[in-house]
């Protein structure tokens, strides 16, 4: 598109994006679990290097605000949730008493004597649009350049299903991994670390490394490694008993998808990685299960935990080098996954720059490492 063209409207210009830095807009990002989020307790978290508040209101519904007073900065989620005379409910702030709907929009300044007339609902805070499903709270970023004017452009997708999600997850766990999130996710779907990183008795071991092949499919937003048995140089998937087959899906902006069937069980592992800053990753682990070996998860999930530890004590490594901005070199069908990673990244920016539908640039293709 010529530089003159006129712009879609209501999309913002998009640069091409450097691996490494910045992150996908126009996305569901995950943010807690619904469960978190108790009727008028006010929460803070900060998404994509952004403050933001998060909070339920006592009708149950869910809301996400900007986390700073445009008064005097402080932090909106330090005050309280207050109940508004017309109905509805109001954040106020701890400072000076402005109150702010859960849309954003200001209900009321305190010291603001009457004759000194003012719209007040002028003054907003940005409004972020969130969603629970599934179990799970997910909140919206815009790439629309008006959503810096707290003016947010609503979704136009709802937030990521994950089929057979039911109820509360068995297993949860969370780590934050000091990296940006595009090297959090290569490394998450980096098919030939195992054998040197997971290497402890309960895990697998370099000196049991075999040819693989498998069979990749594009599917929304990403793309997936058709079912196929589990490794059986992997000793944890013993606990399962049977014979495991397994589909791993990936989707942006950062979703890993493992279904295992184990005759008529099934164990679904979700794996979500929402940017905190440029130099944190958060990772969250649900893990839902109907399998017998769940009833022993108390001893599991401590396992659980140090096959994340693992790659988070890689990432802190890899750190060392990578704080020297070097080039990285991707090696054919190992590194393919990751090769894939950015071109759905770029496509995607690129189709919502454009107002165009999305692409996906994923070949079906069998591809094959030794690990």
């Amino acid at each position: 598109m010529p530089d003159d063209a006129p712009k879609p409207a209501g999309k913002a210009r998009t640069a091409p994006m450097k691996f490494g830095e910045g992150w996908l807009r126009d996305c569901w990002y995950y943010a807690c679990e619904a469960r978190d989020l108790k009727p008028g307790k006010l929460q803070r978290y900060e998404l994509l290097g952004e403050p933001v508040l998060l909070g339920r209101r006592r009708d149950g519904a869910v809301y996400a605000i900007r986390d700073i007073c445009p008064h005097r900065a402080a932090p909106l989620s330090a005050g309280k949730l207050v109940p508004e005379a017309g109905g509805g409910e109001s954040v106020e702030c701890p400072y000076h008493g402005w109150r702010f709907g859960t849309d954003g929009v200001c209900k009321a300044i305190p010291f603001l004597p009457d004759e000194q007339e003012m719209d007040i609902s002028r003054i907003r805070v940005k409004r972020y649009p969130a969603a629970e499903s599934q179990g799970m709270v997910f909140v919206w970023f815009a790439g629309d350049a008006r959503a810096g004017l707290g003016i947010e452009a609503e979704p136009d997708t709802p937030p990521p299903v994950f089929p057979g999600a039911i109820g509360r997850p068995a297993i949860v766990d969370h780590m934050d991994f000091d990296t940006h999130m595009d090297h959090a996710i290569v490394g998450l779907m980096d098919p030939t670390h195992a054998p040197y990183v997971h290497a402890a008795w309960w895990a697998r071991s370099s000196r049991r490394m075999k040819p693989k092949a498998k069979l990749f499919e594009p599917s929304p937003e990403g793309f997936v490694m058709t079912r196929h048995a589990t490794s059986k140089a992997n000793r944890i998937y013993t606990i399962l008993g049977g014979q495991p087959q397994t589909e791993i899906t990936f989707r942006l902006p950062g979703y890993r998808w493992e279904h295992i069937q184990v005759g008529r069980f099934q164990l679904l592992a979700l794996t979500c990685l929402t940017p905190v800053s440029e130099t944190k990753t958060r990772l969250s682990q649900l893990i839902w299960s109907d399998h017998p070996a769940m009833m022993l998860r108390g001893l599991i999930k401590p396992f659980a935990r140090a096959f994340i530890h693992q790659d988070g004590d890689m990432v802190n490594l890899q750190n060392q080098g990578l704080k020297y901005d070097p080039s990285l070199l991707w090696i054919d069908d190992a590194d393919t996954q990751a090769k894939w990673y950015q071109q759905l990244k770029r496509e995607w920016a690129a189709s919502r720059a454009e107002g165009r539908p999305f692409e996906n640039p994923v070949k079906p293709v069998t591809l094959r490492w030794i690990s």
